[in-house]
């Protein structure tokens, strides 16, 4: 939010007329749309994705021996030596395919949600050069110098001289202005900050970011209801959950769950969409945890898990900045509550007295048993069904709550309710949606190969299919696919 302020005021100073000012607002508040689209690929290499991605808000990304420097140092750390020079050797090796292909992906994935978001094309064109440098040495096509869109280059600068304000100090974030310019930024917009950002740091410090951002929206300002609204919370749902492979659809699942096992329990209309709207946006939190984390194949440990207990009280800080959502919360930031009061983040005892929040829990819990997560296969429906009833009968979950969310995941139904055949989108074959669930999971072409025992060519034959059928050309773009479409669970 402050540095969307920085490249308003800017671009205020610099004289842009209206449509270019709206497109910088825009782009400043929307340029890492497409971040959880790379976060599983980073964290592979780096560990804690959250932890570079900070790191490289102040380092001089036009910089190669810089940018080298902090990738070396995150890819190596806490290893051992002789893992140091073999991860040394990777990275030197195969560095520059690595960031075209992940920044790629980022801002494919971006274009997908803004287009769903109805951004025109002057915003999306601007994000396509989200990771592009003034000098060439950007990331995914090494845009330079006018090629990339004014409005991003103001952004590029914004950003960057509010991180590295917000970090070290004003005089710091001056003199990498000065430093920059004409490699990393457009020099006349690096000497417009220069002369000016001393005084924009010090009104940054007497106002309030998130009033101050929402007071310079362009006009007409738009308000989101009924189905608009519901569209703009699956693409937040969808970018949520493409945080990890293991998530893809969670969501949605637990949104369609939950307002099936509302309507069973008879809530009224209003109950039932305040429910799948809070489904949708309910695990907001887990972005800010890092996928080091919540990808781990082997056990947590305590700290580790401390900081996952903190993903709902995080779903409550980003919702409730917004008036809107903030009635979401009751039953978003709850999702991990208990009957019993065993749950977290609060410990609360949920039992009854909000049904919503009831039957949300029993709904997550159940769309996870039956997903396959990092440290363990799906469970079968049946044993899934089986867990989530033992836990109501030891009184952790709702009773009614859960027998209506397991009735409404087809448990119990009358034997010839059977459910009708499943047409694939996107003209996918049963074999082409298989390899396409496994490889939106962050499976590599062998390990596609091993888990349906065909070769890695074949498989290679079916992935290079599927995407051009659905139209993408990354991974992260083919789970974000998958996930629109109900392909992935």
């Amino acid at each position: 939010m402050r540095s969307c302020l920085l490249a308003m005021w800017m671009s205020e100073a610099a004289g842009f007329d209206q449509e270019l000012r709206e497109t910088t607002y825009w782009v400043a508040l929307l340029r890492y749309i497409g971040c959880t689209g790379h976060a599983h690929e980073v964290a592979t290499l780096f560990g804690d994705e959250i932890a570079i991605r900070a790191q490289t808000l102040v380092h001089d990304a036009a910089n190669p021996s810089e940018v080298m420097r902090d990738v070396v140092a995150f890819a190596t750390a806490g290893r051992a030596p002789e893992e140091r020079e073999q991860i040394v050797l990777m990275i030197e090796q195969g560095a520059h395919e690595w960031a075209v292909h992940n920044f790629a992906s980022g801002c494919e994935v971006g274009d997908m949600l803004v287009r769903r978001l109805d951004f025109g094309p002057r915003v999306r064109d601007a994000l396509r050069f989200t990771f592009e440098r003034w000098n060439g040495n950007g990331f995914p096509t090494h845009a330079k110098g006018q090629a990339i869109p004014l409005a991003m280059r103001v952004v590029h600068v914004s950003h960057d001289m509010e991180a590295i304000g917000r970090h070290f100090s004003t005089a710091k974030a001056l003199e990498a202005a000065r430093e920059r310019r004409d490699q990393t930024y457009d020099p006349e917009l690096a000497d417009l900050f220069a002369a000016h950002g001393r005084g924009w740091f010090d009104r940054l410090d007497k106002l309030d970011p998130w009033d101050a951002v929402l007071e310079l929206e362009p006009e007409p300002r738009r308000t989101l209801e009924g189905a608009d609204l519901d569209n703009a919370l699956e693409v937040i749902a969808d970018f949520i959950d493409l945080k990890s492979p293991y998530m893809a659809g969670h969501s949605r699942r637990c949104a369609q769950l939950g307002a099936d096992a509302a309507r069973l329990l008879g809530f009224t209309e209003a109950a039932i969409t305040m429910l799948r709207r809070a489904a949708l946006v309910h695990d907001f939190g887990t972005t800010a945890v890092p996928n080091s984390i919540w990808d781990k194949t082997g056990p947590l440990t305590r700290a580790e898990f401390d900081r996952i207990e903190l993903h709902p009280m995080l779903t409550e800080q980003m919702l409730r900045r917004s008036p809107a959502l903030a009635t979401l919360n009751p039953v978003a930031c709850a999702h991990h509550e208990k009957a019993d009061g065993s749950g977290y983040h609060k410990r609360l005892r949920t039992d009854g007295a909000d049904p919503g929040a009831c039957v949300l829990a029993a709904a997550d819990i159940y769309v996870g048993l039956t997903t396959e997560r990092a440290d363990r296969p799906p469970l079968s429906d049946t044993d899934a069904a089986a867990e989530v009833r033992q836990l109501a009968s030891s009184g952790v979950l709702d009773q009614r709550a859960t027998d209506a969310v397991l009735m409404a995941a087809g448990h119990g139904k009358p034997d010839g309710a059977a459910s009708r055949r499943m047409q694939h989108p996107g003209r996918l074959s049963r074999r082409e949606v298989e390899v396409l669930h496994l490889a939106a999971m962050g499976l590599t072409t062998r390990q596609i190969a091993d888990r349906l025992h065909i070769s890695p060519k074949t498989t290679d034959h079916h992935i290079q299919h599927v995407y051009t059928k659905i139209g993408v050309s990354t991974r992260a773009a083919a789970a974000l696919w998958a996930t629109q479409h109900a392909v992935v669970r």
